[in-house]
């Protein structure tokens, strides 16, 4: 598959969907102004990647802040996942958080309370 990789910005997070070389991750901020159309390539990338995934899919989610409205497509985004897992496929969510960041922290944990897929929790100081 094609890499799928957007430039980070100050409202939109990196986005990087790589197969060959088994990199997965959303990366900064994510407050863009369209929500749904930063994130529609993002799943219909992973929709596409669903079909052949590698034998080990680990998705590193390194957000600093979103807004309500990105919440939602971050779990449009995580129920592919907990699809593939369902259809037997291995999946491990990272989700990384500053150790002084107990919101984002938080965010992760109510993320895998929501979803069924690995969580890692991540805590790095900067």
């Amino acid at each position: 598959m094609e890499t799928l990789r957007i430039e980070q910005t100050d409202d939109n997070p990196l986005v990087l969907l790589d197969q060959e070389n088994q990199q997965f991750e959303i990366t900064g901020k994510s407050l863009p102004e369209d929500v749904l159309d930063f994130y529609q390539p993002v799943l219909d990338w992973l929709s596409a990647y669903r079909e052949k995934p590698l034998s080990q899919t680990i998705f590193n989610l390194k957000l600093v802040y979103f807004n309500t409205a990105s919440s939602k497509l971050i779990m449009d985004i995580l129920l592919i996942f907990e699809e593939m897992v369902e259809e037997g496929h291995e999946v491990i969510i990272r989700w990384h958080s500053l150790r002084s960041d107990e919101d984002m922290q938080e965010a992760g944990k109510e993320y895998e309370e929501m979803i069924e897929v690995p969580f890692e929790h991540i805590i790095y100081d900067k």
